[in-house]
């Protein structure tokens, strides 16, 4: 069974367990208090060019949104993000489970706009109703697409003009980094934004990612909000020094070199798709892929290929979702465009 699955449905890349073996040994500290999370730290201010921002290794993705959502917002205070957002539509209604809710707008190919976020504003105006204060969205979105540096400085600016904290899901954050259409550098994004995350999990970690917060009001207490949200992990080290392993080297680190690899494994699916004649839902040009097929190449497909059926069938045809981890390989690619071809 060959997979596409997920870009986590492996373990971790060698070069990080090797880092991992290499310090096993050792007595540090908790909590994430200690020389590997501090030089991970280091490491992402180094790349972002943010000598003062706060850094923290938190273990997942939901826990991170839910986090730092909490964290930033007041009891009767909302969020705002697209339908198809990973926090809204993902994430089992953690953060809602905080007490904020998230205000939905349907967004164009998976990404908010600043005329979204002005809508968003409208339906939600006096006392009697949820208060936005946050914009969240993820890079590259739950779609695969990628916002460019002019949308993403258009809705920083719209944030800043209406009070708005804008906060980027970067789960899949290196895909977006090093695709063939990107425009926006790591550094322009923390410029741009309040807060953001490099995702590890998804990117050769076997867990892990580096929330990066740019303001120090909403770093107030935030490690006791950590704590409270039960992802204050005592083996803190562990995700410290897969990051030290993942971005030692900046933009020619492994953490580059690795989501590299998956794009371009994920061109062999979308290109030979593409010249078998099948249509995308979407338009992704990073590590997922969305083929729409027949649905009986769907059911043959499932005998020797893992991975998501996207959306319900329609009309005899079903979205499927290809995803290139660090582990896959240009010949699972080409076998999967070549049993395509011989159902259709």
């Amino acid at each position: 069974m060959i997979s596409f699955r997920s870009d986590y449905s492996q373990g971790a890349h060698p070069k990080v367990l090797e880092a991992l073996l290499a310090t096993n040994a050792e007595h540090t500290d908790g909590y994430g208090i200690d020389r590997h999370c501090e030089r991970a730290a280091d490491l992402v201010r180094d790349l972002i060019g943010v000598p003062d921002a706060h850094v923290h290794m938190t273990v997942g993705g939901t826990p991170c949104n839910v986090t730092f959502i909490a964290a930033c917002l007041r009891p009767y205070e909302s969020v705002i993000a697209a339908r198809t957002g990973h926090a809204y539509f993902h994430e089992t209604g953690a953060v809602e489970a905080t007490g904020h809710r998230i205000v939905t707008v349907d967004g164009e190919d998976g990404k908010l706009t600043p005329a979204l976020i002005d809508r968003a504003m409208e339906e939600y105006q006096d006392e009697h109703t949820p208060s936005p204060r946050l914009v969240y969205i993820s890079q590259p979105t739950e779609l695969g697409t990628v916002y460019s540096k002019a949308e993403m400085t258009a809705l920083s600016e719209k944030c800043r003009k209406l009070g708005l904290i804008l906060y980027v899901d970067g789960a899949r954050l290196g895909a977006a980094l090093t695709c063939r259409e990107n425009d926006l550098p790591i550094r322009d994004l923390a410029r741009l934004c309040d807060a953001f995350y490099i995702g590890g999990t998804k990117n050769g970690a076997l867990f892990g990612e580096a929330l990066v917060i740019l303001r120090d009001e909403l770093d107030d207490h935030f490690r006791w909000m950590i704590k409270r949200q039960c992802g204050l992990l005592a083996k803190g080290r562990l995700i410290g020094v897969q990051f030290e392993a993942l971005l030692e080297g900046g933009e020619n680190s492994l953490y580059y070199k690795i989501a590299a690899r998956e794009n371009v494994t994920a061109e062999i699916l979308r290109s030979g798709l593409a010249g078998l004649g099948v249509k995308f839902y979407g338009n992704s040009p990073t590590n997922q892929v969305f083929p729409i097929l027949p649905a009986p190449v769907v059911r043959e497909l499932e005998k020797e290929f893992f991975f998501y059926e996207w959306a319900p069938e329609r009309d005899g045809m079903i979205p499927v979702r290809l995803v290139a981890g660090w582990g896959t390989t240009a010949e699972e690619a080409e076998a999967f465009v070549s049993a395509v071809g011989q159902l259709i």
